[in-house]
């Protein structure tokens, strides 16, 4: 490299110098910048306050003169005076006791012959099983026990295939399935207190209108009385194809 003919005239001789100075001055003023704290102006100012003095005024006192209230007028007494006598008589009513003590006679004693005694025949419900003697189905009035409780299942289901009659309205939706029919045979041999329980009303009618038909029975006895009995019957509708 060539030396330069005037080495007081070269300017980046010192530029290192010049760096370090100025490196050294931008962190001091950086440091004074961060170290450098403000306070708030707290300068207060002092003043008095004058008020002038309050004037008070006397308020005067008016006497209205007020006419005094009116007297009373005078009690106005009447000489005339009468005296009414009680003309009406008042009559107390006595009011006799109703209970009866030692001393009184007892006028009519009724006798337990006199007396009438009013029966009451409870309805007696006794069940299929134990009946002594079950209802007689028309038809089915010989034979055991045991025969005619036979007989008259029979002649039940017997009455129910020969008045059923599939519902129309059921066919056209399809409505099948088990009605459960529960009736009484009172003890008058009649059916009464019919009650049904199956998937649709419809089927229900029909099987409450198929037990309304049975005809009128020889009611069944317990102890020789005539009784009321229960009976539940399964009525089934199937569809055929």
């Amino acid at each position: 490299m060539e030396v330069k003919k005037n080495p007081n005239v070269d300017v980046g001789r010192n530029s290192s110098l010049y760096f370090a100075i100025g490196l050294n001055l931008m962190l001091l003023s950086t440091y004074l910048l961060f170290e450098h704290k403000f306070y708030e102006n707290t300068t207060y100012e002092r003043d008095i306050v004058q008020m002038d003095e309050i004037i008070e005024e006397d308020i005067p006192i008016v006497n209205i003169d007020v006419p005094p209230p009116p007297p009373p007028p005078p009690a106005v007494v009447s000489e005339d005076l009468r005296i009414v006598e009680d003309v009406v008589e008042i009559e107390e009513t006595i009011i006799e006791s109703s209970e009866i003590g030692q001393d009184d006679a007892i006028e009519y004693v009724a006798n337990v012959e006199d007396v009438e005694v009013e029966e009451v025949e409870e309805d007696i419900v006794v069940p299929f099983r134990v009946i002594e003697n079950v209802p007689v189905f028309p038809g089915c009035e010989t034979g055991t026990k045991e025969q005619k409780m036979e007989c008259f299942q029979r002649s039940i289901q017997a009455h129910v295939k020969k008045h059923f009659k599939y519902p129309e309205t059921a066919l056209e939706l399809g409505m099948h399935g088990k009605v459960f029919v529960l009736f009484v045979i009172d003890k008058n041999g009649n059916t009464t207190k019919i009650q049904t329980r199956g998937p649709d009303k419809l089927l229900e009618n029909e099987a409450e209108r198929i037990i309304g038909l049975l005809p009128k029975m020889t009611p069944g006895k317990q102890r020789g009385r005539a009784v009321s009995m229960p009976y539940s019957i399964p009525i089934s509708f199937v569809l055929q194809d």
